[in-house]
């Protein structure tokens, strides 16, 4: 006999028929009433089990975190909250859960202890709904790229480059760490390493991106990337995952176009196909609300700030106009914000995305033409001298989101920037011939997927959106 998953059931015509379902016991009431989960949903379905036909033995089985096999007939519930019922007929205990031991219990849990059990906590509510939501967004991602006729490209996870000159890279290498080859010098001589050089893990596929968009015209990667940023803040993982496209022929206006339309439409796609995960964590969000200082509550409750994003046209401007709106701001006047906004050239904090985009605009933001000296090698420079065709994509409670760029096709502009942040040019040297062979205006941009997640759920912890989090201290899984 088939079996039929919990959403199938509550969304299928199932009424009066004999079915098989497969799940985990979220409780068991009164030796009598199983709530049974599958992960296909956030609901759970009621089973009720006959007492007297039914091995006691059995029933001593049936403890929260056990998986079952469920037999029976779907019909009609006759309590209150939920619109079907199963009269099992027969119970199969396929794995048994010691209830003095299983850490997931039916109570409230902090976020704290859940990361400690992160291998469990996907069977609780919040992160069921959290990582269902976050498969729809992958989705969207790939759907919408394939519909607007760009490849997948898989760009390397091993680099021997830093695409953003931040130094701050997890090293990769075979050599034995107690007792290095040293070349003349007294260092380490990457030359005997497995590949031939010093390499790491990959911070960003942008570069190699650029080399496929150079070739196939619209391309996109969809992969992870480290940071070896020693910050155990709620926004920061040392492993996450990038979504870049790249596109030839492109210019800055039309980049900007793309995120907007790019991101408009994975927001809408879960809010068509997750609606009952997305209720559910909006409700959480106001319910966590509510136990914070008013000063410090959100502005917007989940659905609502989403709504914000698909409602609005993204408003543009250039940093130096953003400056100028900061600097002559009340908070700044004031001395509210952390992080003063003085002289023109600083880089701007989620402070002051977040002052534009809630306060000021009340409208998505993005921002262009930011100052060359806070922007990577890579973006082209304008024709001032000082800024660079740059753009972040700025949200309600996030700040920036996406950022982004028209990249320098022009070779000795290119190298004269490489120079000037004392890269070296050598590793870049099959990046430049992209300007040597057909060069052409090209753009792209970035946007870190677990703060899309975070944006969908409302979940104030980056740790609590992706399964297992990598972070300073902690590879635990």
């Amino acid at each position: 006999m088939n079996t039929q998953s919990i959403h199938d059931i509550f969304t299928g015509s199932y009424l009066l028929q004999e079915i098989v379902l497969h799940g985990w016991v979220r409780t068991f009431r009164a030796n009598r009433f199983i709530a049974l989960n599958d992960g296909s949903t956030l609901e759970n379905i009621q089973c009720v089990v006959d007492f007297e036909q039914t091995e006691e033995d059995l029933l001593k089985r049936v403890t929260t975190g056990a998986a079952l096999r469920i037999q029976g007939t779907l019909v009609k519930s006759q309590g209150k909250g939920q619109k079907y019922e199963v009269q099992v007929s027969n119970i199969e205990v396929l794995g048994d859960s010691n209830p003095e031991l299983y850490p997931i219990q039916p109570k409230k849990h902090s976020f704290e202890f859940l990361r400690e059990n992160a291998h469990l906590r996907v069977r609780t509510s919040t992160f069921s709904a959290v990582m269902r939501v976050r498969s729809a967004l992958s989705f969207a991602v790939h759907k919408y790229f394939r519909e607007e006729g760009f490849y997948y490209v898989h760009t390397p996870i091993i680099t021997g480059s830093d695409a953003e000159g931040a130094g701050e890279m997890f090293r990769v290498s075979a050599l034995d760490p107690k007792n290095p080859p040293q070349n003349k010098d007294g260092e380490v001589d990457f030359s005997q390493d497995f590949f031939g050089k010093e390499t790491n893990l990959t911070v960003s596929g942008q570069l190699e991106a650029e080399t496929y968009a150079m070739g196939l015209g619209k391309v996109y990667t969809f992969g992870p990337t480290f940071r070896a940023e020693n910050s155990n803040t709620s926004r920061h993982l040392a492993e996450f995952w990038m979504i870049e496209p790249e596109v030839a022929f492109f210019n800055l206006d039309q980049n900007m176009d793309l995120a907007e339309d790019f991101i408009k439409h994975v927001l809408r796609y879960v809010m068509e196909h997750c609606k009952n995960d997305l209720d559910f964590l909006d409700q959480r969000l106001a319910n966590e609300e509510k136990t914070k200082p008013q000063l410090e509550r959100r502005s917007m409750g989940l659905l609502e700030q989403i709504n914000f994003i698909l409602d609005n046209q993204f408003i543009r401007l250039s940093y130096t106009e953003a400056f100028e709106i900061l600097r002559n701001s009340k908070p700044n006047k004031k001395k509210k914000f952390k992080y003063p906004i003085d002289a023109w050239g600083v880089d701007l904090q989620s402070e002051h995305e977040r002052y534009l985009v809630e306060k000021h605009f009340k409208c998505p933001v993005i921002l262009f033409d930011y100052p060359a000296s806070i922007k990577a090698f890579y973006m082209r420079l304008n024709d001032d001298g000082k800024t660079v065709r740059a753009m972040d994509v700025l949200f309600p409670g996030i700040g920036e989101i996406v950022g982004g760029a028209q990249r320098e096709e022009r070779l000795e502009v290119l190298k004269k920037r490489i120079a000037d942040m004392q890269i070296d040019a050598e590793e870049l040297d099959w990046y430049m011939d992209l300007r040597r062979f057909g060069t052409a205006p090209h753009a792209g941009f970035g946007l870190g997927f677990e703060r899309l997640v975070q944006f969908a759920t409302g979940m104030s912890n980056i740790r609590d959106v992706i399964p297992f989090p990598r972070t300073p201290q902690n590879a635990s899984f």
